[in-house]
């Protein structure tokens, strides 16, 4: 969903700012309304990497979940190293890194570890989601 210039600027190794973002980020929260209205569940990813990044996306939009997936540098390295054909280079890594604001216990996120397999990482988020719907039938869970 990035703008081509956004593409182009990644591409060519320079980190996107705020500012870069911003629209993205904004198309991104327009797009989760779009499925919201139409009651459509969906998954959608991106390098939310900053609260005020996901207070954008998310904001309280209380039936949206956070799905932090969270890996070490070497192994997030490792993973890029071996994909083809992406737009943003290995070199920008660390930006992201930089930028990285780890997502709070108030922001109710599910944290995953990404050093299992793919199967094992989506199996773990599954499992998780349940047992939420689950608190939230019950009432035991709030966000609000």
């Amino acid at each position: 969903m990035h703008p081509p210039q956004n593409i182009e600027k990644m591409a060519r190794g320079i980190a996107l700012t705020d500012a870069d973002r911003k629209p993205w980020l904004h198309r991104i929260a327009g797009e989760i309304d779009g499925f919201r209205e139409r009651r459509e569940c969906v998954v959608m990813t991106c390098s939310a990497l900053k609260r005020a990044y996901r207070d954008i996306i998310i904001g309280d939009r209380h039936d949206v979940t956070l799905v932090y997936l969270k890996g070490s540098r070497e192994l997030i390295h490792q993973r890029m190293v071996r994909r083809e054909g992406h737009f943003m280079p290995v070199a920008l890594l660390e930006s992201q890194f930089a930028t990285l604001e780890e997502p709070s216990p108030q922001e109710y996120p599910i944290t995953t570890d990404i050093g299992g397999s793919p199967v094992e990482t989506v199996a773990q988020i599954v499992r998780e989601l349940e047992e939420r719907e689950t608190e939230r039938k019950t009432g035991r869970l709030r966000l609000d």
